[in-house]
């Protein structure tokens, strides 16, 4: 027994180890590493720190809008090179001659010279390609380079053709424009080309010298020079200078070593978090440890955010304020409890504050919302409850961002008013938590009252299924649910459960409803059967009860129900008449009794006891007080003499309480109507007229 203890104390210390160090590493992994100086700092925001003295110089870097800025004024004026080809003109010319060495029909004599020359003005000119030319034209001021053998030149591009314009040109001609309707016969495209081409190589190694000849920095910080200090605003110029020293620090310190001391810093710190969480859990919620879905959900939903946040920050997306950190409290207070509700929304807080900018700010209004939610949401059972939660949470998440920002700065007109956008995100979001409920249902196998308010309802599925084919089981099972639920109330466990668990119990009755004595008129199918035969069709009702909700997709916890509420019991009626007409024989108990388990919760344990007594009760004789307090002791003491109740946390005093309360109940049910005295004599006779 010694040993066997050790080993579940080395076990279960092995188990909370291995939570604690995975979810650690998980968080960290995502974490950032941030080479740079942790300062958080922010334009219009004081500066949270003390006084700030540079230790060395340093630039003070443009903004990038800025750089952006000037590199755009020096591509405006960046001049494109272009090369002058003195052979185009050559060539279109000598084309030209040999086209029309013997003339042109109804042109007169000397014109063809007037076209040649006109042609060499142009190309001494330049033409470029009309494309090229309209996309440089845009700015009638834009200079070009013209490179001619060893000289360049700058000239303003409307000195300079594009072939369209070069042709519109001839036609504009003083000369030329007299024989407008000739020209148009001799196709002069033909001989117009771009003699000046781009050099784009030259064009783009001169562009990329321009824009290095660009410089990043505008000042510098001297060492000794105070760059702020603590409560002052930050304006412009301070946060380009502290930006500025962030890049020389990374420029200058971004090392191995300084990586490494990040990441034991943030193994240290998120170490230390988990593993008070681990030891409030070892301390006061033993028993979480002991169901491997609540661990799984609790360190999940720890590890989850901190990520979220990790990442948002790391690839600055949105802001960390739309993130509805209060549907953690909100899960672990509908599925498990208060405190463990708020320890674990601190912790998860703090360990995403590390990764946050004004970490004291994050952290009051993150906790805020956390406790509005528990305390404005103690059940979820109807939506309109989580509507008034998410209001609530993004009403306080205001008032005490408000509040801070009034303890900040006098100025209201100078508050940052986006933020409270974000809370109204937050709000929206938060939201998700009724459909995101169902997913933490399936995947850790938790029941909400939500969905115990939707298996309750009688007017739909099996439960109304069972009201048609068994009427009987259905009255029955109603009336095990009311006991039950009573005394789940008076002894502190959960009524609503009971209730529901209950209502589903003796569904396996519906495969063959007559043989169950509820749901008989006047024929009994049991008369003529063997007793081995009869016990084997009730015992069948808990199976067939188990498949009509494996089939229907009904939450584990039900099937638990069904499975405990005989336990390992007998079917005494036929196993007692089988004993008593088989003296001589070894009964063989097995085929008498329940699959069992027996109960292991103490809901489970209720609805045995109320279960046994309401169906017991039918059998009485006559209803009085002695009679039904001697049948329910009776047949619970048998329970518990039986060991029916030593696997589940049920204590003497819940049972006390729950023989009370069916004592009462049944008296109240089967308890029959006064007798109505009759008149005699002479009154009778009066009465009578």
């Amino acid at each position: 027994m010694r040993i066997r203890q050790e080993e579940h104390y080395w076990r279960n210390l092995a188990t909370r180890l291995a939570v604690v160090i995975i979810t650690v590493a998980l968080i960290v992994w995502f974490m950032p590493r941030n080479e740079k100086q942790q300062f958080r700092y922010d334009v219009g925001k004081p500066w949270m720190y003390g006084s700030f003295i540079a230790n060395f110089d340093f630039p003070i870097y443009k903004t990038d809008e800025t750089i952006k800025a000037e590199q755009d004024s020096v591509i405006k004026q960046f001049q494109p090179y272009y090369n002058y080809n003195a052979k185009v003109e050559a060539q279109e010319i000598a084309k030209f001659k040999r086209d029309f060495k013997d003339g042109f029909e109804n042109l007169p004599t000397g014109y063809l010279r007037v076209i040649i020359d006109r042609l060499h003005r142009l190309y001494q000119a330049g033409i470029i390609n009309t494309p090229e030319y309209n996309n440089l034209a845009k700015d009638s001021t834009s200079m070009v380079r013209v490179v001619n053998g060893k000289r360049a030149s700058s000239l303003q591009i409307n000195c300079i053709y594009s072939t369209m314009s070069a042709y519109e040109m001839l036609f504009n001609d003083e000369i030329l424009a007299k024989e407008r309707h000739v020209l148009q016969r001799m196709n002069l495209t033909n001989y117009i080309a771009a003699n000046l081409i781009y050099d784009k190589d030259r064009s783009e190694a001169e562009q990329n010298d321009l824009m290095s000849s660009i410089p990043i920095a505008s000042g510098m910080v001297m060492s000794g020079q105070k760059i702020i200090d603590r409560g002052e605003i930050i304006n412009d110029y301070t946060y380009r200078v502290l930006n500025s020293l962030d890049r020389e620090l990374q420029r200058r310190d971004a090392n191995k070593t300084t990586i490494t001391n990040t990441v034991i810093g943030q193994l240290l710190y998120v170490t230390i978090l988990v593993s008070l969480f681990t030891a409030f859990l070892t301390l006061f919620r033993k028993d979480y440890f002991d169901d491997s879905r609540s661990i799984l959900m609790l360190y999940s939903l720890i590890t989850l955010f901190p990520i979220i946040v990790s990442e948002m920050m790391q690839h600055n997306f949105f802001s960390v304020y739309i993130v509805p950190f209060a549907i953690v409290p909100i899960f672990i207070r509908v599925f498990m409890d208060t405190r463990t509700a708020f320890i674990a929304h601190a912790v998860m807080i703090l360990i995403c504050a590390a990764t946050v900018k004004y970490q004291y700010e994050f952290i009051i209004i993150q906790l805020v919302a956390g406790l509005v939610a528990i305390y404005s949401l103690r059940e979820l059972s109807k939506r309109a409850q989580l509507f008034k939660t998410a209001l609530f949470v993004t009403v306080s998440s205001c008032l005490v961002y408000f509040s801070l920002q009034m303890m900040q700065n006098y100025d209201l007109m100078k508050m940052d008013q986006s933020m409270y956008y974000h809370f109204a995100v937050n709000g929206v979001l938060l939201l998700l938590a009724y459909p995101l409920m169902y997913l933490i249902e399936r995947t850790f196998g938790f029941t909400s009252n939500v969905t115990l308010f939707e298996l309750s309802n009688t007017n739909k599925g099996l439960l109304r299924d069972m009201s048609e084919i068994a009427p009987g089981t259905f009255q029955h099972s109603i009336t095990v649910g009311n006991l039950a639920a009573e005394i789940a109330n008076r002894i502190g466990a959960n009524s609503l459960l009971v209730r529901t668990g209950a209502l589903y119990h003796d569904i396996g009755k519906m495969e063959n409803p007559v043989f169950f004595t509820e749901n008989q008129v006047g024929v009994d199918p049991h008369k003529n059967m063997p007793y081995t035969e009869s016990a084997r069709i009730i015992i069948r009702h808990v199976t067939e009860g188990v498949k009509m909700a494996e089939k229907y997709n009904l939450p584990a916890f039900i099937k638990d129900f069904i499975l405990t509420h005989h336990g390992l019991g007998i079917t005494k009626y036929f196993y007692i008449k089988y004993q008593n007409e088989h003296p001589d024989e070894e009964v063989d108990k097995k085929l008498f009794s329940y699959p069992g388990p027996n109960p292991f919760t103490r809901e489970q344990a209720i609805l045995m006891m109320a279960d046994t007594v309401e169906a017991a009760s039918r059998s009485l004789p006559e209803y009085t007080e002695e009679s039904i307090s001697n049948l329910v002791n009776k047949l619970i003491d048998e329970q518990v003499a039986n060991g029916y109740f030593t696997d589940c946390p049920i204590t003497f005093r819940d049972i006390a309480q729950a023989k009370l309360i069916l004592i009462e109940r049944l008296k109240a049910i089967y308890h029959t109507r006064i007798s109505y005295p009759e008149l005699k004599g002479a009154n009778k006779i009066a009465e009578a007229e």
